[in-house]
């Protein structure tokens, strides 16, 4: 038995008797203990496999170019952004901004503005639409991500890969979305089309906020996984599979107003199933990343 036979026997074996992941995390401890971290194949796990909860924040780091990929600049680099996240914070209670009563999440907003050169002159000045969708995202990295410097950087950085990085692919993924539904339902797209709701679906939660506020964290991290490391496409096959996984209730529904609401407002109890459906049919449709040697 080869040695690659061997591992997928060992995995097909974990995963029967109940320790799916063991394999993974050992490979994902070989990657991280290179003196030089190779991102490519970081992006290759994280697509292929969920991250350990244990390492996430260090790869998500790794990948959004928080940290370099040199094990041996990682505290001097965290001493930096350490720094400087206390230089924003003191600009921003000096100018009063902030207060310390400030909710944490506004806290960050607030930072992300002044670094981008975004500070309203007044803090009363109305929220834009893409502040909402970084408080969004905000709130919901704040239950991934204990450390408040660390949370700070991680969103901030997210935020700005979904503006530059993934740019021009998200205004796409709407039609995306409902060529994939016409292949995997043709039937629930066409009831979505014949109550018009097809261009009223909560597509701004889906995908500017990548479902932050509609899949509990514990779910959406893994959704998360894949888009850090460089698939905004994910996005779509998670919003295909809530259509599937909901067909019943939506088809039950008559209205676009009806459809839209309860999309908006998920039950929560599916979600890990929806997640693990939408990673397989992401797969089907797109294929499986394979290590580069």
């Amino acid at each position: 038995m080869t040695e690659d036979s061997q591992r997928n026997f060992r995995s097909v074996y974990y995963e029967k008797v109940g320790f799916r992941g063991v394999e993974e995390k050992k490979s994902l401890e070989i990657l991280l203990k290179d003196d030089r971290l190779d991102i490519e194949k970081l992006c290759t796990f994280s697509q292929r496999f969920p991250l350990p909860s244990m390492y996430r924040a260090l790869v998500w780091k790794v990948l959004l170019g928080i940290l370099p990929p040199h094990h041996e600049s990682h505290a001097q680099v965290m001493m930096y952004r350490k720094d400087q996240y206390s230089d924003i914070l003191h600009a921003l209670k000096v100018t009063r901004f902030i207060s310390d009563t400030t909710p944490q999440v506004e806290v960050y907003l607030r930072m992300h503005q002044l670094e981008s050169g975004k500070l309203p002159r007044s803090p009363s000045f109305l929220r834009q639409p893409e502040d909402e969708v970084f408080l969004a995202i905000a709130k919901a990295m704040e239950e991934m991500v204990e450390d408040n410097v660390d949370c700070y950087w991680i969103t901030r950085c997210f935020v700005n890969q979904l503006n530059n990085k993934y740019r021009d692919s998200l205004p796409h993924l709407p039609k995306a979305f409902e060529q994939y539904l016409s292949l995997e339902d043709g039937r629930l797209l066409s009831h979505l089309r014949a109550c018009s709701a097809v261009s009223r679906l909560p597509y701004d939660l889906w995908f500017r906020r990548c479902f932050a506020g509609c899949l509990p964290e514990s779910s959406l991290q893994r959704v998360w996984d894949k888009v850090v490391s460089g698939s905004c496409k994910i996005l779509l096959f998670v919003a295909v599979e809530i259509l599937l996984t909901f067909k019943i209730k939506v088809m039950a529904l008559n209205s676009a107003e009806k459809i839209t609401k309860f999309l908006e407002n998920i039950p929560q109890d599916s979600s890990d199933a929806i997640v693990s459906k939408a990673i397989d049919l992401w797969h089907k449709h797109c294929g499986t990343p394979v290590h580069s040697a």
